[in-house]
Parts: C-alpha cells; sequence; structure tokens
C-alpha cells in the first residue's frame, strides 16, 4: 500500500504551499544588493540565501572607481546536521551548488586597502569600505 491509500480525505494535508511556493518559484534569488552611504564610508549587503561561509568560497574584488566583483563557488552534497540525526540534501531551493558572480558600482571612487567584510550567519555578505 502507498501512504495516499491511507491517508484520510477529510484531513487538511500536511504541507501547504501560498505565494511564490505555490507558484513554483525556486527560492529566494541571489546577489540582491542594498548600498548604505555614510560620510567616510560605504555599506553594501548582498544576499545569499541558503549559503553558509563554511560552505563556499567568497571573493570580493573592489576597485578604485568603486566596481565591486563578488565570486564564488557552492559546494554540492550539502549534509544537514542537528543532534539527533544526520541528512543529505535531496531536493535544494535555494543557492544551488556551481560558481556564482555578482557585479556592480558603488556610487563613488574607493580605498580598497580600508575595508571590512563579514558573513553573516544568515547568508548576508556584508561589506563597509572607506570613501576615497
Amino acid at each position: 500500500m502507498t501512504v495516499e491509500e491511507y491517508i484520510d480525505p477529510q484531513l487538511k494535508p500536511i504541507v501547504v504551499l501560498t505565494g511564490t511556493a505555490k507558484e513554483g518559484r525556486a527560492g529566494p534569488p541571489v546577489g540582491l544588493v542594498d548600498i548604505g552611504v555614510s560620510e567616510r564610508a560605504y555599506l553594501f549587503r548582498v544576499a545569499l540565501p541558503g549559503v553558509r561561509s563554511n560552505q563556499c568560497n567568497v571573493e570580493c574584488r573592489i576597485r578604485r572607481d568603486g566596481r565591486v566583483h563578488i565570486q564564488g563557488l557552492v559546494r554540492g552534497g550539502v549534509v544537514l546536521k542537528d543532534p539527533s540525526s544526520v541528512c543529505e540534501m535531496k531536493v535544494q531551493q535555494l543557492c544551488r551548488p556551481g560558481p556564482f558572480t555578482i557585479s556592480f558600482n558603488l556610487p563613488g571612487p574607493v580605498d580598497p586597502r580600508q575595508s571590512s567584510t563579514d558573513f553573516r550567519s544568515d547568508g548576508i555578505f556584508e561589506v563597509v569600505v572607506r570613501i576615497f
């Protein structure tokens, strides 16, 4: 017998899809960028949903003219662990394994030597770079 044969048709489904999930879209987009400006620095944040810093090699190059180029490689074969079990990913709708590149321009020239990066645990790659 299959699982479907045991399900009572009067019961509500365990999983209900709404919004973009119901429309069949695959996960949030990678590479959305926010740029903030202060008197002395630019702050930019890049969304890398589903990517963890220990699963992806991210390289960020910033040119003096404010051009930013981010590239990385997301590793495949992700294994999720919790205290009681280990699960290998069979369906993955967030960031797919493989290379990615994201390029954009900051509002003006910068000093790339004076920058700091942080790959946050929520999948946001955050950089502060001093205005030239």
